[in-house]
């Protein structure tokens, strides 16, 4: 009976796991669209206002349960962890969607589910078989598609800078694995994140702040909205059910941001970087059919 009852809410967490992740893409696209949309604005300044809504939102949400603010001892050193690499994965990715296709932008920061994967056999032990491990260097060569690394080093200058955000946004997740293993909710998670990231991007409101529109402004504020929405999402993924069995439909943001780029933007894709998608996206079909069939 224990047996039937365990599976019962292993199959209701992974079920929880992959609707919070598909609305964790439709939400991550949306908030590139906008901060594309928001035009001539520093992208440091552009992250402060992603997550100063964002640890608005968390903050409500965590001070309505008091007992979330409760947190192990142990886990201060991941919370931090993941603060840092996931700010880098934020500027990262927010610097490449100013500058290259938002589609591409969004392939090279969806790399970040491969990264989970390698991070978490590095930081949880949690075992990697070959065929996972054969993914994430597939990833790496589609990256390197979208990427188009040149002897011109500034062509392809933010592409780099997007995948190391994917790459640092891949150790952030694995942390989140190993802070719901510590019993920290995801609210408080999302809530040392954000404020550790607003204070960090603080100093370069000195260096190079621009004064704003409203529109703007409006526009960066439902920004933070969407990125809420996201970050939300992909914790309480990440929470429920572990990166080998949930990152696939995380891929759905890549049509999500392809239709909004097109549809604003009018951009599309060159025939490089849809061969660099199709192998990214091959490589995570490959992981998920390896542990379905397993």
């Amino acid at each position: 009976m224990k047996t039937i009852e365990s599976q019962n809410q292993n199959s209701q967490n992974m079920l929880k796991g992959i609707f919070y992740i598909i609305f964790s893409a439709f939400s991550f696209a949306l908030m590139g669209a906008l901060v594309r949309l928001a035009g001539d604005v520093p992208f440091m300044q552009k992250a402060f206002f992603r997550n100063s809504v964002a640890l608005i939102i968390a903050l409500v949400i965590l001070l309505k349960d008091r007992h979330s603010i409760n947190v192990p001892k142990q886990a201060w050193k991941f919370l931090l962890l993941r603060s840092i690499c996931g700010s880098v994965g934020i500027f990262g990715n927010f610097y490449a969607i100013d500058r290259i296709n938002i589609a591409d932008a969004a392939i090279l920061n969806k790399t970040s589910p491969f990264f989970a994967v390698l991070f978490s056999f590095l930081l949880l032990g949690e075992k990697i078989a070959p065929v996972p491990l054969i993914a994430v260097f597939g990833a790496f060569i589609g990256a390197m598609f979208v990427i188009k690394p040149s002897l011109d080093i500034f062509s392809s200058f933010p592409a780099i800078i997007g995948f190391l955000g994917g790459m640092g946004a891949g150790f952030a997740y694995s942390c989140v694995r190993k802070l719901s293993s510590l019993k920290t909710t995801g609210a408080f998670i999302i809530v040392f994140f954000s404020a550790f990231s607003c204070l960090i991007s603080i100093p370069f409101f000195f260096v190079n702040f621009s004064p704003m529109t409203l529109r703007q402004v409006l526009i960066l504020i439902a920004a933070g909205v969407a990125a809420s929405g996201g970050q939300f999402g992909i914790t309480f993924a990440y929470y429920n059910a572990a990166a080998k069995d949930i990152s696939i439909y995380d891929y759905s943001q890549i049509i999500f941001s392809a239709l909004l780029g097109f549809v604003l933007f009018n951009q599309i894709p060159d025939a490089l970087s849809l061969v660099g998608y199709v192998i990214i996206v091959s490589m995570a079909f490959l992981v998920f059919w390896w542990n379905k069939r397993k």
